[in-house]
């Protein structure tokens, strides 16, 4: 007897907190409706960066060295091809270099400097959107509260104070899972956005890296 109270106590807390999502009113509902489309938008933002920027980040510590030996060995053709069989920023920044070898040190250096930032730039390509999304989701959970708010206290006022104190704490209580709402969401995107930087830098750390070689390669006495 005592286990079955049990199970009925359980399952009404898990209905109360679905319907604490979705019973908050119409304005309630929109709000809660915006950043569970923005949660969408934040998990699929940082997923298809994951794994575009981890594939960037695959590098051969041996490829600047086959790429000095066919450069020293006069083949930059059969180098630039090399380039070509590895899809990476590092192999692109390299091939841009090898394309303008017999120009002056510092055309090169520009060049490569030119395709570092489009590769940036592909890089980091929608990241900016999860860092909106971690400011902009606190806010629209804040302002589901504050109408909620509102909206209690304007059926208290209407009421002429003798509104049911029940269904108003719980009308406050519901508007303020949207702010539970937009912190969650906030959260999830802002810590999602670092990750990312962090995995960019690193690539763009292997870029700078193989461009210096690159260079010191060009430098080398024949």
């Amino acid at each position: 007897m005592q286990e079955q109270i049990q199970e009925t106590i359980q399952e009404e807390k898990t209905l109360s907190l679905l319907e604490l999502l979705f019973s908050g009113g119409i304005a309630g509902t929109i709000v809660i409706a915006i950043l569970l489309i923005l949660l969408f938008v934040a998990l699929y933002i940082y997923f298809e960066r994951f794994f575009t920027i981890k594939s960037a980040s695959i590098y051969d510590e041996h490829f600047m060295k086959k790429i000095r030996n066919k450069i020293s060995a006069g083949q930059t053709s059969e180098a630039k091809e090399l380039c070509q069989e590895v899809d990476s920023p590092v192999s692109r920044l390299t091939e841009k270099g090898i394309s303008r070898i017999g120009s002056p040190l510092e055309d090169i250096n520009t060049a490569i400097e030119n395709a570092g930032r489009l590769e940036v730039y592909k890089l980091e390509k929608n990241v900016s959107i999860l860092a909106t999304i971690a400011g902009a989701a606190p806010m629209i959970g804040f302002l589901g509260t504050v109408i909620g708010m509102v909206l209690a206290f304007h059926q208290l006022a209407t009421s002429s104070g003798q509104a049911n104190m029940g269904s108003l704490a719980e009308g406050i209580y519901t508007a303020m899972t949207t702010t539970v709402a937009g912190l969650i969401v906030g959260i999830i995107a802002y810590i999602g956005y670092n990750h990312l930087v962090v995995k960019t830098d690193k690539v763009v750390h292997q870029m700078e890296a193989t461009a210096v070689d690159f260079l010191d390669l060009l430098n080398e006495p024949a």
